[in-house]
C-alpha cells in the first residue's frame, strides 16, 4: 500500500515523528546496505522475543489465553522507496517472522491492540454483521461502538535529544557525542523513578532510538488499558519543562514547599548539571553563554555582581576547564546565601531547565500513536534499536550498539570458524 492508498484510511492515526515528505529516488540513505538488513532479520532480529513480549501470555500455550490478542495488535512497516504499509496484523509469530523477512522493511512501528483483529474478527458481541470488504477497512469506517476502536497500549514515552539544542553547545540536530549524552540519563532516571514510585508501575523498557533519543515502553496492565485522558493526565504531571525557544524562562517553581516529585527531580537534575554539563557544555565559558543563565536570576543587583566577577576573572587569568564548575559554585552561593533567601529556587529553576526531561506530550497522549519498534535498525545510522539496561545507560550503550556490518561480519566469522572446526573433527 503506498501513502496515498494508506492516508484514505483514519486521518488521526499517530505516529512517532512527522510523517516524511516523498523523496526523489531512495528512501534509504547511502551506506545503508539493504543485503545486512536482511541477514540482520534472517539471523540477529529477536521475532520470538517481540511476540512473546507482545502477546503477554496471550501465547496460545494455554486455554485461559485471549487466542485473537496479538492478531489484534497493528503493526506498520516502512519499505524502501517509501511505500508504507499500515494496519499489518499477525497470527503468530510464524506470521510475523515471514513478513518481515520477505518485506525487509527498512523500519517497524508498533501500534495498539484493536477491537478486530486481521480476519475480521470482532471481539465479543461487537461483531453485528458480515464483514464483506477488507475487516480494518470496513470497521474502520464505521463510528460509534462498532468502530475500529484501540482497546490496549503500552503508555509510551519519547525524549529526543535535538530538542536540547538550546542548551548544548558540543552537537545540534541529531548529531550525538558523549558530553550531551548525559541529558538522556537524566531523562531516564527521573522519568523511571516518578513512574515506579509515584505511579506503581513496575514493567518498564527503554530502549535506546537508534538515532537521537530514548523510548519508555511502560507494559503493566494496568498501564496498557488507560484511557487517553489518564495518559495525558501523567504525561502532563513530569510537565516541568514548559520553556520554548522565544522564552528566556523555560521552569517556573512556586514559592511554597515543592512538590515531593519535583524536588526528588531537581535532586537528580542538579546532580548531572553539576557534575556533567557544567563542564561538558562548557556553560560558563563565554559572556554569551553564561548571559543565557543570568537572564533566568530576577535581582539585577545579584547578575551584576556576578556578571563583574566573571568578567574580572576572564581578565586576571587564563580560562580553563574548572572556570565553569567555580562559576557556577560562586552562583549558587550567592543565591543560596541568606542575604538573597527569595533566590533560592532559581538554583533548581536553572538546573531544571538545562537537564530536565523534554517530553514528546503527543506520543504519550493517544493510544493510537505508532512508535518505532525495539530492535529495529536505524537506517540512517544502521544502529539497532536496543534495550537500555540501567548499567547500559550510564556507559553510554549508545556508542556500543553493533552496526549491521559488523553483525555481518561476525556471523560470517561464525560461520567461517565453525567450517574450519568441522574439517578438523573429520580429518581433513
Amino acid at each position: 500500500m503506498a501513502r496515498e492508498e494508506a492516508e484514505n484510511g483514519r486521518d488521526d492515526m499517530q505516529i512517532d515523528g512527522p510523517v516524511p515528505e516523498p523523496k526523489r529516488g531512495h528512501a534509504v540513505p547511502d551506506g545503508f546496505n539493504p543485503d545486512y538488513l536482511k541477514i540482520y532479520y534472517g539471523k540477529l532480529f529477536p521475532h520470538e522475543d517481540i511476540f512473546k513480549w507482545l502477546s503477554y501470555g496471550n501465547d496460545r500455550k494455554h486455554p485461559g489465553c485471549d487466542q485473537s490478542y496479538f492478531g489484534r495488535r497493528e503493526f506498520s512497516f516502512t519499505l524502501d522507496n517509501d511505500i508504507y504499509l499500515r494496519f499489518q496484523s499477525f497470527n503468530g509469530v510464524s506470521e510475523l517472522k515471514k513478513s518481515i523477512n520477505e518485506k525487509c522493511p527498512v523500519k517497524i512501528d508498533i501500534g495498539a491492540v484493536y477491537n478486530v483483529d486481521g480476519n475480521g474478527n470482532m471481539e465479543l458481541s461487537m461483531l453485528h454483521d458480515s464483514l464483506g470488504k477488507p475487516a480494518k477497512r470496513h470497521a474502520y469506517a464505521q463510528s460509534g461502538d462498532n468502530g475500529f476502536t484501540p482497546l490496549e497500549r503500552e503508555l509510551i514515552f519519547d525524549v529526543d535529544i535535538t530538542d536540547y539544542d538550546d542548551v548544548r553547545y558540543c552537537c545540534s540536530g541529531a548529531d550525538v557525542c558523549l558530553d550531551c549524552w548525559p541529558l538522556m540519563t537524566v531523562a531516564i532516571k527521573v522519568i523511571d523513578v516518578s513512574l515506579r514510585v509515584d505511579f506503581g508501575f513496575n514493567h518498564i523498557l527503554w530502549v535506546y532510538s537508534g538515532r537521537r533519543g530514548v523510548h519508555c515502553w511502560v507494559c503493566d496492565g494496568k498501564a496498557r488499558r488507560l484511557n487517553d485522558e489518564q495518559r495525558a493526565s501523567i504525561a502532563n504531571y513530569l510537565y516541568v519543562y514548559k520553556g520554548n525557544e522565544n522564552s528566556h524562562k523555560k521552569v517556573s517553581l512556586m514559592d511554597c514547599p515543592m512538590h515531593p516529585f519535583v524536588t526528588r527531580s531537581s535532586k537528580i537534575s542538579e546532580k548531572h548539571f553539576k557534575e556533567k554539563l557544567v563542564s561538558s557544555q562548557n556553560l560558563f565559558s563565554n559572556e554569551e553563554r553564561f548571559e543565557k543563565i543570568l537572564e533566568m536570576i530576577p535581582d539585577e543587583s545579584v547578575t551584576s555582581e556576578l556578571r563583574g566577577a566573571w568578567q574580572e576573572s576572564r581578565r586576571s587569568s587564563n580560562l580553563n576547564g574548572a572556570v565553569n564548575v567555580s562559576r557556577w559554585e560562586l552562583l549558587k552561593c550567592k543565591l543560596q546565601s541568606r542575604k538573597h533567601k527569595g533566590l533560592r529556587k532559581f538554583v533548581e529553576e536553572i538546573a531544571l531547565s538545562y537537564a530536565y526531561p523534554r517530553l514528546d506530550m503527543e506520543v504519550s497522549k493517544q493510544m493510537n500513536h505508532l512508535l518505532k519498534a525495539p530492535f529495529c535498525v536505524q537506517p540512517k545510522t544502521g544502529w539497532d534499536r536496543t534495550s537500555l539496561g540501567k548499567s547500559v545507560v550510564y556507559f553510554r550503550q549508545r556508542f556500543l550498539q553493533p552496526l549491521l556490518k559488523s553483525c555481518k561480519e561476525e556471523i560470517e566469522s561464525s560461520y567461517i570458524a565453525k567450517c574450519r572446526e568441522s574439517k578438523t573433527s573429520l580429518g581433513w
